[in-house]
């Protein structure tokens, strides 16, 4: 059982995903739809999140559990279940609040 620990933050991950992907195909979120609107919005979040991680990183801020997480790293530094994180979870985010406005059937400030 100690090798699937390394695989706790991919776990985590993949059950945000799944709860809440659904939203894109049963309340009509339209969020994976739309890939370059998705893309423009993930770029600024991803980029802030790199350079807020790099920091605190090199500053001794936070660290990652080698014993939780597969051992990829990314750029040097970042854990690539980090990297994952930044995407999946305003992705998540994203399919809540279109699964949202889609029930109300309100409109978001670029189609009005």
């Amino acid at each position: 059982m100690p090798e699937l620990t390394k695989f706790s933050y991919i776990g985590v991950l993949v059950f945000i995903l799944f709860g809440t992907v659904w939203l894109e195909i049963v309340l009509q979120a339209r969020v994976l739809r739309k890939i370059k609107r998705l893309i423009l919005t993930l770029i600024p979040v991803v980029t802030l999140y790199v350079i807020w991680d790099y920091y605190a990183i090199i500053n001794d801020h936070w660290f990652f559990d080698p014993t939780k997480t597969t051992g990829v790293i990314l750029i040097g530094f970042l854990p690539i279940e980090e990297l994952l994180f930044f995407i999946v979870v305003p992705i998540a985010a994203l399919l809540s609040f279109e699964a949202v406005r889609s029930i109300k059937q309100e409109k978001a400030g670029d189609e009005k």
